[in-house]
């Protein structure tokens, strides 16, 4: 477990230290994704052929879990950069793939649009072959790292052939790209989300990731898993940190005049309970999840479904109760609960959204086509 000795390190020494700071002045992490990519952590899953360390998906869960814990913006981007660079190691040439295990780019994936919404398969931008280049015209329109990536897994429909979509990698220094406002949100602030637009951005073909038209498998059969697994780690460490902070108070809140503290009232206890059973389940769930993607168990794609879905409810519940539970301390900026409250209204809202998962797992326990 050496990677998770740097990752601790690193945890303590540069993300925790920054995270008010990211947050209250919505400032990217440079300096945690510097020191990621250094220690090797930014090419976890990069196979040791390129550089990489060859590992898989529980412990990129198990990374974002922990940074999560500690600055929820700084997981967004790790997420996402973990997803970007899962398509490029698998579809890239060997030259970004190297760049990649060597932590000295960061990815993200540049799939959301206005006309699609959370049907983030489904790309309204559009390519069209030119002798042997492509033309993409497209306005995505949240991109997290969109100011700070070195490279985009781009969406777009097909140029010729059929199907609902084809990947594209490109470089974020490419005339033709447009990144027109910062992020300034509730929650997740230092992630540095926003619109980006390609108008007439040639592409060789060489940049294509996968087949024309075959961008739905790949955003299905291979990102949704990790996507869906890791977003469920960050609420998880997120809702860890808030019943932490939120025992913590309990236990030293003293109400001097009795001579007992807030731990000592049934209420309390019980809210608190509450948060540790849906925390502990979102986590057996996530652990299940794994499991059952490691071994292609049948309901596989069920779990990821589920995975995202319950975790990101779970965490509005959690942080809720931890807010409740500190009362007026919660709405202080330095007590931590009121941060990670307003990042965890992130998860349910980020497609596919809750609601959007509710109905595709509906679908799928009734025998219905899910993206159908």
């Amino acid at each position: 477990m050496t990677y998770l000795k740097k990752l601790d390190a690193i945890v303590h020494d540069i993300i925790e230290p920054a995270a008010i700071v990211t947050d209250r002045d919505a400032v990217f992490p440079r300096s945690a994704v510097s020191a990621l990519g250094e220690f090797g952590l930014l090419g976890l899953m990069n196979s040791v052929e390129v550089g990489g360390m060859g590992l898989g998906l529980a412990e990129a869960a198990q990374v974002v879990e922990r940074i999560a814990k500690a600055c929820p913006s700084t997981a967004m981007v790790v997420t996402m950069h973990y997803c970007g660079a899962s398509v490029i190691e698998k579809f890239g040439k060997e030259p970004v793939r190297r760049e990649l295990a060597a932590g000295s780019c960061l990815a993200t994936l540049a799939w959301s649009e206005k006309g699609s919404r959370s049907h983030f398969w489904a790309p309204m931008g559009t390519a069209r072959k030119d002798g042997d280049e492509y033309i993409l015209d497209c306005r995505k329109s949240m991109v997290t790292s969109a100011l700070e990536a070195d490279f985009y897994v781009w969406s777009s429909r097909p140029a010729v052939s059929e199907g609902a979509s084809t990947l594209w990698l490109v470089d974020s220094r490419m005339p033709g790209l447009s990144q027109p406002r910062p992020f300034d949100g509730v929650g997740l602030r230092g992630n540095c989300s926003a619109p980006v637009s390609c108008e007439s951005m040639r592409l060789p073909e060489s940049a294509m990731l996968g087949a024309d038209g075959g961008g739905f498998d790949i955003m299905i059969g291979l990102v949704l898993p990790i996507f869906s697994t890791l977003i469920a780690s960050s609420s998880i460490g997120m809702m860890d940190a808030a019943i932490e902070i939120a025992c913590g108070h309990a236990a030293n809140g003293q109400f001097e005049h009795l001579g007992s503290s807030l731990a000592d009232l049934p209420t309390i206890r019980a809210y608190l309970a509450r948060a540790r059973i849906r925390a502990d389940m979102a986590r057996v769930l996530r652990d299940d999840t794994l499991a059952a993607l490691a071994s292609d168990r049948e309901d596989a794609m069920l779990r990821v479904m589920e995975v995202k879905a319950v975790a990101a409810e779970a965490a509005l519940e959690v942080t809720d109760i931890a807010m409740r539970v500190c009362g007026g301390v919660a709405f202080r900026k330095d007590n931590g609960i009121e941060r990670y409250f307003r990042d965890a209204r992130a998860a349910s809202v980020m497609a596919p959204t809750s609601d959007v998962l509710f109905d595709f797992i509906g679908k799928a326990i009734c025998g219905l086509p899910v993206f159908g």
